[in-house]
């Protein structure tokens, strides 16, 4: 990942379960959706982008009359979809009322856009679901050249924990009992593992999996995350 490229403003504001009720067409909303370097989005229950502030836009490299209207999901990197779609169908359907996650967008000149992504539902007076707000910070941008590298790095679900468990410091011995696989299967994984990232031994296969973002810094033992792990 280029770590030249600006980072986003850190999102600090959480709206509370009681504010969020009254959060749209009040004073606060409208003050932060016009604060500069927070990308702030309204989202409507089909999941449709009905409103989007300046910084939004630009980090999106979109406009208005080509994105009002368009799924939200199809902003973002087609591995993350799904998952991206069944974490804010639970702020629509009531089970959950805040999300924080991990998205990967695909800007129009194809380039990736990381970031941190926290979305809150958004009712009317009367109890009943109006929309979800959506806030994105954290955000870092790697080149289209770089970004046709990373598509490539997707994982199968088993070589997932196993970068997971070499990242957590987990012995071959380890691995093989908790993923109750021989020892020699764990070392031809990891093998294969290193050789896929030109990595020359498991300390620099790590390093290059934070590097690459295919590891959150944000979570103990480490996780992979699912825009990497095939479905």
């Amino acid at each position: 990942m280029n770590n030249n490229e600006p980072r986003g403003t850190e999102l600090t504001y959480t709206p509370p379960a009681t504010a969020k009720r009254y959060l749209e067409g009040s004073e606060i909303f409208q003050s932060m959706f016009e604060q500069a370097g927070l990308c702030m989005a309204m989202l409507d229950g089909a999941l449709c982008l009905r409103e989007a502030n300046t910084d939004f836009l630009t980090q999106f490299d979109r406009k208005p009359q080509d994105s009002y209207g368009r799924p939200f999901l199809a902003l973002l990197h087609p591995t993350v979809r799904r998952f991206i779609d069944g974490e804010l169908a639970s702020l629509r359907t009531g089970e959950r009322d805040r999300v924080h996650t991990q998205i990967i967008a695909v800007r129009r000149d194809g380039a990736l856009l990381f970031g941190d992504l926290i979305a809150v539902s958004v009712v009317k007076s009367s109890g009943e679901f109006d929309s979800i707000l959506v806030l994105v910070s954290h955000t870092s941008r790697v080149g289209k050249a770089q970004a046709i590298v990373q598509r490539g790095m997707l994982l199968t679900p088993m070589d997932a924990k196993i970068l997971e468990g070499v990242a957590a410091g987990l012995s071959t011995t380890k691995l093989a009992v908790a993923l109750h696989m021989s020892r020699g299967g764990v070392e031809y994984r990891v093998t294969s593992l290193m050789r896929k990232f030109k990595a020359l031994n498991r300390t620099e296969l790590v390093s290059k999996a934070y590097s690459m973002s295919l590891l959150g810094t944000e979570s103990w033992p480490p996780a992979v995350h699912p825009a990497y792990v095939e479905v």
